[in-house]
């Protein structure tokens, strides 16, 4: 998601970076506010896919009403958040689906950054057709009989093969490796991000047409788009490091906080609250049904949520 990998655009002041596959200079960029010693503010990044804006939505409002706190935030990529939350540019990552390299780096190694804790939703990646296809062809769930539908998926955009859409460029997937190396006749496309990708899955869907697609647990999606995933070989310890050589299906990864290691010791009631945070995927999916399909603000979605919820939000107060 993403992720390993997901867009709109992030809640409240958000600041967008410019950001590619290497680290980011977040000098300029960042948050005037991040690392502000003895200051009540707090900075969030807030990745591109609607469920990371919910989690940010509701630790801002909840930081602002009940705590008192300034809070501004920061659309990055996820690579180039980590280097700006070890540079303390950014004070939390609240959504973080498992980046190996940069937990050796920045957290074992330069001690720059630590584990915030569970965010209490589970994550998942995988490759889904609808599934109003899956059940008038129940074996195209099976990979090994992808090949016999590739021409079901073909797309002017995949050529003369099928079409297996992901989401946007910059999340990290295991997509083209996986193609290649189980020998499928499919072209990997990009849609260009989530948001584009959810709506050609809207469009295929009021058709009643066939896809493929890369897409991820929690996701509001599956309340409008039903989709069922394709069995991939499964995924074992190990069996993603090389990245060209995967030929296993996507992990489940429980998701991660992770908080600037100075902001962690000195962020007060701030820190405490963002470490306590933590709640269920239907309250995420909650939210961002209403922010992604109801249209609300991140803010109203917020609120909305907050005023229903008193029991689960008042664990995470200081």
């Amino acid at each position: 998601m993403r992720f390993r990998t997901i867009p709109a655009v992030a809640a409240g002041s958000a600041l967008l970076l410019l950001t590619g596959c290497g680290a980011a200079d977040m000098t300029r960029q960042a948050s005037p506010f991040a690392n502000a010693r003895g200051a009540k503010t707090v900075t969030l990044s807030v990745q591109s896919w609607v469920g990371a804006q919910a989690n940010v939505a509701v630790a801002r409002y909840l930081l602002e009403h009940e705590l008192g706190y300034r809070v501004d935030t920061v659309q990055v990529d996820e690579v180039p958040a980590w280097d700006a939350l070890s540079q303390g540019r950014v004070d939390a990552i609240l959504e973080d689906w498992g980046h190996p390299e940069q937990e050796q780096r920045y957290v074992e190694d330069k001690k720059t950054i630590v584990n915030g804790g569970d965010l209490g939703v589970t994550g998942h990646i995988g490759w889904f057709v609808p599934t109003y296809f899956a059940k008038r062809h129940p074996d195209v769930t099976d990979w090994k009989n992808l090949n016999e539908y590739a021409d079901r998926f073909r797309t002017p955009e995949s050529g003369g093969k099928g079409q297996l859409m992901d989401g946007s460029p910059s999340y990290v997937t295991n997509d083209k490796a996986l193609v290649r190396n189980l020998k499928l006749d499919y072209e990997v496309v990009f849609a260009g991000s989530e948001a584009a990708q959810i709506t050609q899955i809207k469009q295929f869907a009021k058709e009643e047409k066939p896809f493929l697609t890369y897409w991820y647990t929690p996701q509001w999606l599956f309340e409008k788009v039903p989709m069922t995933e394709v069995r991939l070989p499964p995924y074992e310890e190990g069996c993603d490091a090389d990245p060209e050589e995967v030929a296993c299906a996507y992990p489940h990864t429980p998701l991660q906080k992770y908080l600037n290691a100075d902001f962690a010791q000195d962020g007060g009631g701030a820190a405490d609250f963002l470490k306590r945070f933590r709640w269920t995927t239907e309250d995420q999916n909650e939210v961002s049904l209403m922010i992604a399909e109801q249209k609300l603000s991140p803010e109203e979605a917020a609120e909305k949520w907050v005023e229903g919820h008193a029991s689960t939000w008042r664990k995470w107060l200081p």
